[in-house]
């Protein structure tokens, strides 16, 4: 492991703790975390969400409160940007109990392996049970896949 691996997830744990303590009392979660080297430089990422939705004051106010803890902390040596900001109309669902709180969302599935021909479904997702996902194709047919022959869900427009 280099040292900008080792740096970077001990800031990732460091900054996941302090986001656990902070974001629950403003009705928040943490959805991410990412540190790393981009073309303009060393990005320090939060992607926080709510299930109402993240507003753009929500955002100030946890990149405010963690610049602070940082600066305190001086977890990070060199230069580095601090982005806050929401998951997105078009988020990856990561697990079933996200995909049961966007139930009857307009999803795309990517599978493992094909499926009548097709890796790529786009639908409503109609619901969530016994670790699958059920949803009705934009030409009208259900389909149901189970968690495992998924690799990637989203929401989209």
């Amino acid at each position: 492991m280099f040292w900008f691996d080792y740096m970077s997830d001990r800031v990732i744990e460091r900054v996941k703790e302090f986001a656990a303590s902070l974001l629950p009392a403003m009705g928040l979660e943490l959805y991410d975390v990412h540190f790393r080297r981009e073309g303009h430089g060393w990005v320090l990422r939060l992607v926080i969400d709510n299930p109402h939705g993240v507003s753009l004051d929500d955002c100030s106010r946890v990149s405010r409160e963690t610049s602070d803890f940082l600066d305190v902390e001086d977890l990070i040596e060199h230069a580095y940007n601090l982005e806050v900001s929401s998951p997105g109309i078009e988020r990856t669902l990561r697990n079933i109990g996200e995909c049961e709180r966007f139930s009857g969302g307009k999803v795309r599935v990517k599978l493992l392996c094909e499926h009548d021909g097709q890796r790529v479904f786009i639908g409503d997702m109609l619901e969530t049970a016994d670790n699958a996902v059920t949803i009705k194709s934009e030409d009208g047919k259900e389909y149901t896949f189970p968690w495992d022959d998924i690799k990637k869900i989203r929401l989209t427009l």
